[in-house]
């Protein structure tokens, strides 16, 4: 157990983080994401709440669809990357990160007062739900379908439901996950959370994970790490996420930081998040987000070689591009590498 964000959480269990992250790929795993922060957005100005704190297009989701989306600052720096889903039970659903909890839900709070005092209609509720994460192909699918009466087949990547799971009812189940693998993160009522684990833990090919896991399988995946590989330092046009903004909010340039981000875009950004190899295993820089750092790195289980991504200056950032990076004071070569490093396996409903 160590600790994170203010929880005490699992590196790993006994099977260890090698054969966890493997068994990952391989079949399937259960991580508990609890930890998330979970809120609910009520009201008939949900929408216009959202968009005037992140650079997503929310108004063109479709009941029950979701979207990565960045909450970000003034300075186009990003506070915190979320999923906001649109539900079919006329709420918004935004699940955020565990070390962002407390900013984020302060700025979500001072927003909706500051709409509400202009008389919008828009209300937040903190869900106390557990989070419990099941990821892995091909096992993913057939081990929860087994306990649905709805037809998993029909719900694609970034897509959500709410259901009864293995008899557990007001579950939300949403198609996503953080290990580049088709999987699911199931919201469920924290009173029936361990009985609803046990439940998956049931069947053979379901192996409980922990964060050792989750990291070594996202970078393979080319995801970011928040704190580590984005902060408010870092805007999304560095970071390779300008996919996350709408096309009509690149327009309207109405979300926090638009006139930086938007400049960025037409002069091009002078630091660039990139993926990188290495005969040597290269781990986190004590500087990140300065030209020529290391922000995340391990040893992939899958390739057998060494990954990790970084920020280098934009004229050197091209795939293929050899360097060299000082580990402890030594210099050791290295080469820029299309992300993600494991091809992902995202499923899209026919």
């Amino acid at each position: 157990m160590v600790p994170f964000a203010g929880w005490s959480l699992p590196l790993h269990y006994g099977q260890g983080h090698l054969q966890s992250h493997l068994h990952t790929r391989r079949h399937c795993s259960l991580f508990d994401v609890s930890h998330m922060l979970q809120t609910l957005v009520y009201g008939r100005d949900r929408i216009r709440f959202m968009e005037s704190l992140v650079v997503g297009d929310i108004a063109e989701l479709k009941p029950g669809q979701g979207t990565l989306t960045l909450l970000t600052n003034e300075k186009g720096g990003i506070t915190d990357d979320l999923i906001v889903t649109n539900t079919s039970e006329d709420h918004l659903y935004v699940v955020s990160n565990a070390a962002c909890a407390d900013k984020d839900l302060a700025i979500l709070r001072d927003r909706a007062a500051q709409l509400q005092a202009t008389g919008r209609d828009v209300h937040l509720e903190v869900s106390d739900n557990a989070l419990l994460a099941l990821q892995g192909s091909p096992s993913m699918a057939r081990v929860l379908q087994a306990g649905l009466s709805d037809d998993l087949a029909k719900l694609s990547f970034m897509n959500s439901i709410s259901t009864t799971v293995f008899g557990v009812p007001g579950c939300r189940v949403t198609r996503c996950g953080y290990t580049g693998e088709d999987g699911v993160e199931i919201s469920v009522p924290a009173a029936r959370a361990v009985e609803l684990a046990e439940q998956l833990l049931g069947v053979p090919d379901v192996w409980l994970a922990g964060l050792a896991a989750r990291d070594s399988l996202r970078l393979e995946a080319g995801l970011c790490l928040y704190g580590n590989d984005i902060d408010e330092t870092v805007t999304p046009a560095e970071a390779g996420l300008m996919w996350t903004l709408g096309k009509r909010r690149r327009v309207a340039m109405d979300f926090p930081g638009a006139a930086v981000i938007m400049a960025q875009v037409k002069e091009k950004p002078r630091r660039r998040r990139v993926g990188l190899t290495s005969g040597l295993a290269l781990f986190t820089s004590p500087y990140p987000h300065i030209p020529g750092t290391v922000t995340s790195g391990c040893p992939s289980p899958c390739l057998g070689k060494n990954i990790a991504m970084g920020y280098v200056e934009a004229a050197h950032s091209r795939a293929g591009t050899e360097l060299t990076v000082e580990v402890r004071k030594k210099q050791h070569p290295a080469v820029i590498t299309k992300m993600p490093f494991v091809p992902t396996q995202y499923y899209m409903a026919k």
